[in-house]
């Protein structure tokens, strides 16, 4: 009987989790790429900006780096509407960090949606 309880908990634990995941996708990626003076000060900035992204409606990211020059970096924020993207990528927060980061030059800003199938 306990293996019974154990197993419908576990599925129920299982739905609520699967119904919960569409929160959390983005609906709009905006696509950042410029070039840092150097990728390791950089990453550290970044990653205290996380509780920023988070307050600012950024749901997901990534860090990519170019095989040919580490200190060419692009990232992807994933938020639930363009709106929020656009936000984000005028703040003053976000402007004021990059600079504090060494970001180099003004980045490369685009957003995309998913594809129709």
């Amino acid at each position: 009987m306990k293996f019974r309880s154990y197993v419908a908990a576990s599925l129920l634990a299982l739905g609520v989790l699967c119904a919960a995941a569409p929160a959390f996708a983005a609906d709009v990626h905006m696509f950042v790429r410029h070039e840092v003076t150097d990728y390791a000060t950089w990453k550290k900035a970044y990653d205290g900006f996380r509780a920023t992204q988070k307050k600012m409606g950024v749901v997901a990211q990534a860090v990519y780096q170019s095989v040919d020059n580490p200190n060419d970096v692009t990232v992807t924020h994933g938020f639930h509407s363009l709106e929020q993207a656009k936000a984000f990528a005028a703040s003053p927060e976000l402007k004021s960090a990059m600079e504090k980061a060494g970001v180099k030059g003004a980045p490369q800003i685009w957003y995309t949606t998913k594809g129709a199938k």
